[in-house]
């Protein structure tokens, strides 16, 4: 079972950027797909943004299109958002997960989950 580790989150003020990073205790094959999704207290999980290991083919929601960038480092099995112009609704825990190989932005087709990292935007 891959696990994984975010890092990167804390406290900014709207307008400014912070880049969330997560860590793969293994090399994830190049047909598995790595996402961020993000929760904020009494809403579901919903999809931010997912890559595709082997080719680096990338998608995101509409909410964070041109302000946030999914990208991965292969040689530490890192993957990355950079996060651009945060908005106070961006505000929530951030979390990484792996599917096998689907290409899929629910998130009850993903089957590993780090443990969040809390993102905070201030207006």
């Amino acid at each position: 079972q891959m696990q994984l580790q975010e890092s990167g989150g804390g406290s900014v003020q709207a307008g400014g950027s912070l880049r969330l990073s997560c860590a793969a205790s293994q090399r994830p094959f190049s047909s598995s797909i790595l996402g961020w999704f993000r929760q904020s207290p009494g809403n579901d999980r919903e999809f931010v943004a997912r890559l595709r290991w082997g080719t680096g083919y990338t998608s995101y929601a509409d909410s964070v299109k041109d302000r946030f960038t999914i990208s991965r480092e292969k040689s530490t099995n890192t993957l990355f958002l950079q996060m651009n112009n945060l908005k106070p609704d961006d505000t929530a825990v951030y979390y990484c997960a792996r599917s096998r190989s689907e290409w899929t932005s629910v998130p009850t087709h993903y089957d590993s989950w780090g443990q969040g990292t809390q993102v905070t935007v201030s207006s």
